[in-house]
């Protein structure tokens, strides 16, 4: 089984998949980048006579007999791909470079990651966020240019708390000038 027409929402930028290894239905994020270029090969494949519909598959082979795109024959197409190019890629590597991309953004949550990527453990992600020795260089001097900034520039001292005249003015018994 794979997904369906149905299970790719670009008004909510997600589609849906079925995980290989335990076969649950999930529905994750995606780029608008993504819907372009799959509208695109949606296109092309109708023209050739690929079936649609909401029931049909996402993906399909695109050579006759026309069968869904499944993960023996989208690795069988890189097989083919890597013989013309003289290249090595799997269907691996892409999700180790989404990983790796996921995980270097500092504002994407490793729990977030975990769960795109159907991890059962966050350790899973660790060999993916090791930094390079110029990110770690890069990332030290930035910190203490803004530690310089900080002395440069300290903050103002908070204002005293403002009292209120009329309590104080009870407290006191009369205005306060």
């Amino acid at each position: 089984m794979t997904s369906r027409e149905r299970d790719a929402i670009p008004g909510q930028q997600l589609i849906g998949v079925i995980r290989k290894g335990t076969r649950v239905y999930q529905q994750l994020p995606a780029s608008p980048d993504a819907f372009v270029w799959m509208r695109l090969y949606q296109e092309n494949a109708w023209a050739n006579g690929v079936p649609r519909g909401r029931d049909q598959p996402l993906w399909w082979t695109l050579r006759r007999p026309w069968r869904p795109l499944n993960y023996h024959a989208a690795r069988a197409m890189f097989v083919r791909a890597n013989k013309l190019l003289g290249s090595n890629w799997t269907l691996h590597d892409l999700r180790r470079t989404a990983t790796f991309r996921m995980t270097q953004d500092p504002e994407l949550s490793m729990a977030y990651v975990q769960h795109i990527l159907g991890h059962k453990y966050q350790s899973t992600l660790q060999k993916y966020i090791n930094p390079s020795t110029d990110e770690v260089i890069e990332a030290g001097l930035a910190h203490h240019a803004r530690q310089e900034r900080k002395r440069a520039r300290p903050s103002p001292p908070p204002s005293a708390p403002a009292y209120n005249a009329e309590s104080l003015g009870i407290l006191f018994g009369g205005t306060l000038a």
